[in-house]
């Protein structure tokens, strides 16, 4: 079963059972199972090598690692800072005043986008804070939870991966081969990263024509008739700026946490310039150290002016702990999960097709989208498939000057990126459900119509650059991206009038 395609079905058997049964964590849990007892065969070991896999080599190497510890970390601490914000009163002052000034459904639909389009630093920190600020608003305007969680999301990995200083550039910028500037390569990807520019188009198009589809639309319906509108519980005498203040120390402290971490205060040759401080980065560990030193700053900011008894603000810690145990819980089986695909050869498999498949050039691009989003969708990871596939399309296209070696890199982030925003397993997808305060199910089926539309697009539109690029990289292009603009409006207005 190792490098085989049996090697996927653990994963693709956990995201079904979660799809049909709307409970993840059993699904996540028969997908491990699965996936113990594949390797447990094939290693020819006994009852207790199947649990020492499953637990020793899965769960409690994956809980025990130092970047995963970070994660949850922050995770702990972000709760902490939301949990603050609420009993100071914080987000409640904040709804009221964004009230006076955000005067539509619409209006905080689109302060939601925005905000998620400047937080490019890193996908966890975008996901949680969007999430933890926009609540109050969205709630006060009648926007589901879902579509809350769908803005989210939509704003976390597909602007991550087209801003140039982010960990995901990092990343990238790190899977590639020894001698070539890795940062100057994602930037000429960066304008036929189709998937990630029509996912923030379609967000605007859906928000601005005020139209939904498919579950999206019911879970909408649904909350237009509810008349009750949910407030946080409010201890303290907090105003905006007690809202505001945190939000903006943990930007800037998080910031300085990566850049930290890259080398940026180093002295002497270890001393990094901004960039590279950010390409070298431990986007886990600074992210840490700038979320800690803004719950300290906070604390410093609450007491001092009574904002909030002290005996209140220590009792957060544990509400925060509290309101994250069920995404923590969610990531530590995922990653559980991961591992097992990972010792069954899940990725030399996909690996080994790529690399045996002859087809002409010109349409490599389209087929890398599709390959990259299934090994994401199925992995939940979007840095591994970057790891399995941009060594290969650099492989294939050995040449600096071949348009279709920009063109086919771009495809293998879009792809990853598509799979990774529809997989129940993925970490951004699990943290997106997390900062919206949505189930997460119900976040994986709402999404799901909207990422399959723009990923069908995408598709298309490589297809046509692939075969365009005989006439130069910039001709590509704009064929390109006139075909997809059009083809996307046209489809999304379509739909409209036909769901009318």
């Amino acid at each position: 079963m190792t490098g085989t395609f049996w090697s996927l079905v653990p994963a693709i058997v956990a995201i079904a059972l979660a799809l049909i049964t709307k409970e993840v964590y059993s699904s996540l849990f028969v997908g491990i199972a699965l996936g113990g007892a594949f390797f447990a065969i094939d290693a020819h070991s006994s009852f207790s090598g199947f649990f020492t896999h499953i637990f020793s080599d899965g769960l409690i190497k994956q809980l025990s690692d130092s970047w995963n510890v970070g994660i949850l970390v922050f995770l702990v601490v972000l709760g902490t800072l939301v949990a603050l914000m609420n009993s100071a009163g914080g987000s409640q002052a904040f709804g009221d005043w964004a009230k006076k000034h955000i005067k539509t459904k619409v209006g905080a639909q689109i302060a939601t986008i925005f905000l998620g389009i400047l937080i490019f630093i890193d996908d966890y920190f975008n996901c949680l804070t969007v999430g933890s600020v926009m609540r109050p608003v969205t709630d006060k305007y009648k926007v589901s939870r879902e579509k809350l969680a769908y803005l989210i999301d939509s704003t976390a990995a597909p602007i991550c991966i087209i801003a140039p200083i982010s960990s995901w550039a990092a990343a990238v910028a790190g899977f590639v081969s020894e001698g070539e500037n890795g940062l100057a390569l994602f930037c000429k990807a960066i304008p036929f990263n189709f998937y990630a520019f029509f996912t923030i188009g379609m967000m605007f198009l859906i928000v601005c024509l005020k139209f939904d589809f498919s579950q999206m639309a019911k879970f909408e319906e649904l909350v237009e008739t509810d008349e009750k509108t949910a407030e946080a519980e409010k201890i303290g005498r907090g105003r905006v700026f007690d809202l505001v203040f945190p939000i903006v120390a943990l930007i800037v402290l998080c910031t300085i946490g990566m850049i930290y971490t890259g080398g940026f205060f180093a002295s002497g040759e270890k001393h990094k310039n901004f960039v590279d401080a950010f390409a070298n980065s431990d986007a886990s560990v600074g992210l840490v150290l700038g979320s800690v030193a803004a719950l300290i700053l906070t604390l410093l900011v609450y007491i001092p002016r009574r904002v909030l008894p002290f005996k209140a603000c220590m009792s957060c810690i544990p509400e925060g702990f509290k309101a994250m145990v069920g995404a923590i819980l969610i990531l530590a089986f995922a990653w559980t999960l991961k591992a097992m695909t990972d010792s069954l050869g899940a990725a030399k498999y996909v690996a080994g097709i790529m690399e045996s498949a002859s087809l002409v050039k010109s349409i490599l691009p389209c087929v890398i989208f599709l390959v990259a989003l299934f090994l994401a969708f199925s992995t939940g990871t979007s840095w591994g498939t970057f790891g399995i596939l941009i060594p290969i399309c650099i492989a294939v296209f050995p040449e600096t000057g071949d348009p279709l070696r920009i063109i086919s890199i771009s495809a293998c982030m879009a792809g990853a990126v598509a799979g990774d925003h529809c997989s129940p397993i993925s970490d951004t997808t699990i943290m997106a459900s997390a900062g919206a305060g949505c189930d997460h199910v119900n976040h994986v089926q709402t999404q799901l119509p909207y990422v399959l539309h723009v990923a069908v697009i995408s598709f298309l539109t490589y297809l046509v650059a692939g075969l365009s690029s005989s006439f130069g990289i910039l001709a590509s292009g704009v064929i390109s991206w006139i075909f997809g603009s059009v083809l996307l409006a046209g489809s999304l207005i379509l739909r409209k009038k036909i769901r009318k």
